[in-house]
């Protein structure tokens, strides 16, 4: 791409994310690759890329998330908030929310990127997004940050969300059902600890007999720890699979 490129069009894109910037510089910058500014230097040095505001976009990114969670998923504790947060601010997940917005047919590349198709890159797509996101900060404010990005985030949460339904406590349940007088229950045999380093223990039970002991922050997280010793008491997992 030339250097005419920095004065391409961006109003698909502003129509694409329903935000139209005052400022077309912060914009122009945040789709600005560090490989593009290496090739085209000027007489005034180098042209700045999307790497600072990408660093911006991820702490802004963090926080709307942060706060919706927080605020949609009372009933959880700290472990489930944290991997629902993870699971929406990762590289798969922005990358997935730039090409829904054809971000990648925006962003200006050097032609080495350009040439070994750069812009779609996972890395790339993702960095561009959260520099997007902090544009939108700087350009409108929080609120129109969150504006912008709240309807992706709810809806990766509720993805997020279902594919964390069949967990090994689910699956354990699942089992325990094909046989309607099979009786399943988690006891927490044991508690210790200051109340801000709890640990808890617990035992999974069908008809009394004990399948798999949990230990855990959380009763929920040891609940789901004994419930993965008892699958792979029964061969259903492997005990090197991944909770």
């Amino acid at each position: 791409m030339t250097e005419s490129g920095r004065a391409k069009d961006f109003s698909g894109l502003e129509k694409a994310i329903g935000y139209t910037f005052g400022d077309k510089e912060l914009l122009m910058n945040a789709l600005t690759h560090a490989s593009y500014c290496n090739e085209n230097r000027t007489n005034e040095g180098t042209l700045p890329s999307n790497e600072r505001l990408e660093f911006l976009g991820d702490s802004v990114l963090s926080l709307i998330v942060s706060d919706y969670i927080y605020k949609n998923y009372r009933s959880f504790d700290e472990g489930d908030l944290t991997k629902i947060r993870a699971a929406v601010v990762c590289e798969n997940t922005l990358a997935i929310f730039a090409r829904r917005i054809d971000l990648g047919d925006y962003i200006l590349l050097g032609k080495g990127e350009e040439a070994s198709d750069g812009r779609k890159r996972k890395s790339i797509l993702s960095d561009a997004f959260e520099a997007l996101i902090a544009a939108v900060y700087l350009d409108g404010g929080l609120e129109k940050a969150r504006e912008f990005l709240l309807p992706r985030v709810t809806e990766a949460a509720v993805i997020s969300m279902k594919k964390g339904t069949e967990d090994y406590k689910s699956r354990l349940q699942r089992m325990a059902q094909e046989t309607p007088e099979e009786i399943l229950e988690y006891v927490t045999v044991n508690e210790e600890g200051p109340p801000h380093d709890k640990r808890f223990t617990v035992e999974a039970r069908l008809n009394s007999n004990v399948l798999g002991v949990g230990i855990g922050r959380s009763k929920r997280e040891a609940e789901q720890q004994a419930a993965k010793k008892a699958l792979e008491l029964f061969g259903e997992i492997s005990k090197d699979e991944k909770s």
